[in-house]
């Protein structure tokens, strides 16, 4: 399965996330880009963060913040932290 423009707009706010910390979230403002917006629904709606702009990542979307910050940093070729 390719990737979708929806699901690239997700990826991109999920590893805006920070990893440190479970006390540390975002919030997507309602006069965001529209497609940030969504995206932010998108990723509350499959129980990935706590609320529907953005809070915090639920355990789920940890793992999955934690596997695409991985993909996107051997993807651009940059093989340490």
């Amino acid at each position: 399965m390719p990737y979708t423009p929806d699901i690239v707009e997700e990826m991109n706010l999920l590893v805006k996330f920070p990893m440190h910390s479970n006390m540390e979230g975002i919030k997507v403002h309602s006069d965001a880009n529209p497609a940030l917006v969504s995206a932010a629904q998108r990723l509350y709606a499959k129980g990935l963060v706590t609320q529907v702009d953005g809070g915090y990542l639920t355990h789920s979307g940890h793992q999955v913040a934690e596997n695409a910050k991985i993909a996107l940093r051997i993807l651009a070729g940059k093989t340490t932290e």
